[in-house]
């Protein structure tokens, strides 16, 4: 008791991990939240629905993965200039942010290009294909404000107000389950869409989030104290290097949607029970993984935050507590997966024909044990995972994620498909071998300890300039391969 007392109330103990975390973990179970209802409605309208739902919205999430996640960077950026004390320089990289969701946009849209027959070449059946492919492009047309979405929520939880993001984030989630009842059932007078209409809520709901976001971020104390409105100018070299750090992220977060989406489009050749199956398994698994992907960015931010104050042995211990912290909760999960399955699954049976839906539960529960495996390896690779990336080495956490996912799951399960004629449960062993070793390799790459002497911002003093007028000047030192540079700044009191 007196250890755990300790660890409680210590600098990076738990209460101060949990008091970051939480808002977030709650922020991203709203998420869940989403996804859960989303396909619980989808399943209650048809098997045909629910079938499509997972293998569109993964595709859509492949595409977009990539910039979602170097937006998402922004967060760091904020972290470590405001450790620092270098608080001018936040609104900067917020509007860097802005511009890359910008540019980002017309990139995504080539994937409107994609159409049923992507799913037909897959093998899909016509009909399947046909729901997968509407459902995807009406998801790529709400594409840039997901990704602006997360540049924005960048900038509150970078700082530390998680409340914020999580707030925002509930109000979207409200939006969206609202609109996904009215829209693929046809109440209220709107009509009945299906999957159409759930694309749709998404979509209204992504753009609820930015407008949201947008109010806030540019509130007066926020312009005063953050510059959010005066450095809304185009800085090529911070863009270039929130890209130089943030892509790697990116790439990380296409790689693991990409091997879970080639996963789900292999399931599909088996057949519409094992990919229903399949679906509903990972839409339970979101319960204990979105959530704790707050946790992940509750421990980017203290990182950079501590390394931004130069406290490296600081940002260690705060991560351990994130670890015990989610271990707790994932061992809690896993337990109710592997002996309660039939709790987690009865929703989606709820209003569902029980002949159609038995055999689909059955083989559901089986999957579940799966989950409750590499769960707890989750925990390590959430927490350590984020730890690396708020410390700046995202090249790394990508590398080694696209070996393991080449290695352990895209090419076997692959081969198992088209070569082996494998079962369901060959794909799953495999799935579950990546997420145990993604975490293993994050683990020991943290013990390294290389990450605690990286940085992404600049470094430095600010002093009287020996130039004409009433300027300071800030000389900064960059991270490494980058040119050393002096900006010159009228003084503002913030």
């Amino acid at each position: 008791m007196d250890w755990i007392v300790r660890h409680w109330n210590r600098p990076g103990g738990y209460r101060e991990v949990l008091g970051m975390a939480v808002p977030l973990i709650l922020s991203t179970g709203s998420w869940t939240i989403q996804h859960f209802v989303d396909r619980m409605f989808l399943t209650w309208y048809s098997a045909e629905a629910i079938a499509a739902a997972m293998p569109a919205a993964m595709l859509n999430w492949t595409v977009i993965g990539l910039f979602v996640g170097t937006a998402g960077y922004v967060n760091t950026f904020v972290a470590q200039y405001y450790g620092a004390g270098q608080y001018a320089r936040i609104g900067a990289v917020v509007w860097q942010g802005i511009y890359f969701s910008l540019l980002a946009t017309p990139i995504m849209y080539l994937a409107l290009l994609i159409g049923d027959g992507f799913f037909l070449w897959l093998g899909h059946a016509p009909a399947l294909a046909a729901q997968e492919g509407r459902y995807f492009r009406i998801l790529m047309l709400g594409a840039p404000a997901v990704v602006l979405s997360n540049a924005l929520s960048g900038f509150f939880s970078g700082l530390g107000k998680t409340w914020t993001v999580m707030w925002v984030n509930t109000a979207a989630t409200a939006v969206n389950i609202g609109l996904d009842y009215l829209l693929i059932f046809g109440r209220g007078g709107f009509p009945e869409l299906g999957i159409a209409g759930a694309g749709i809520a998404s979509d209204l709901a992504a753009l609820a989030a930015v407008g949201l976001f947008l109010m806030l971020v540019f509130r007066k104390k926020h312009r005063r104290a953050f510059a959010t409105t005066s450095a809304r100018g185009w800085e090529a070299p911070l863009l270039r290097r929130l890209i130089a750090y943030g892509m790697p992220t990116g790439v990380q977060f296409l790689l693991e949607v990409s091997v879970f989406t080639l996963f789900v489009l292999l399931v599909g050749r088996l057949g519409v029970m094992e990919l229903a199956a399949t679906n509903i398994a990972f839409n339970i698994n979101s319960l204990a993984f979105l959530p704790m992907f707050g946790m992940t960015i509750a421990v980017s931010v203290l990182v950079g935050q501590r390394l931004g104050r130069n406290q490296p042995e600081l940002a260690r211990q705060t991560t351990w507590s994130a670890f015990h912290l989610a271990l707790a909760y994932f061992t809690l999960l896993a337990c109710g997966y592997a002996f309660l399955p039939e709790l987690f699954l009865a929703p989606f049976g709820w209003q569902a024909s029980a002949d159609s839906f038995g055999p689909v539960a059955h083989l559901a529960a089986n999957l579940l044990k799966f989950v409750a495996l590499y769960s707890l390896f989750d925990a390590a690779n959430m927490v350590f995972s984020g730890a690396l990336k708020g410390a700046g080495d995202t090249r790394f956490v990508a590398l080694a994620n696209l070996i393991l996912a080449l290695v352990t799951m895209a090419v076997p399960c692959t081969l198992i498909v088209y070569f082996f004629h494998g079962n369901i449960y060959a794909l799953w062993s495999f799935a579950t071998l990546y997420v145990c070793a993604l975490g293993l390799t994050y683990y020991a790459r943290f013990r390294t300890g290389k990450w605690q002497a990286m940085r992404v911002i600049e470094t430095g003093t600010a002093g009287r300039c020996a130039v004409p007028g009433d300027f300071f000047c800030f000389c900064l030192q960059l991270p490494p391969r980058t040119p050393n540079m002096c900006s010159y700044r009228k003084w503002q009191w913030i």
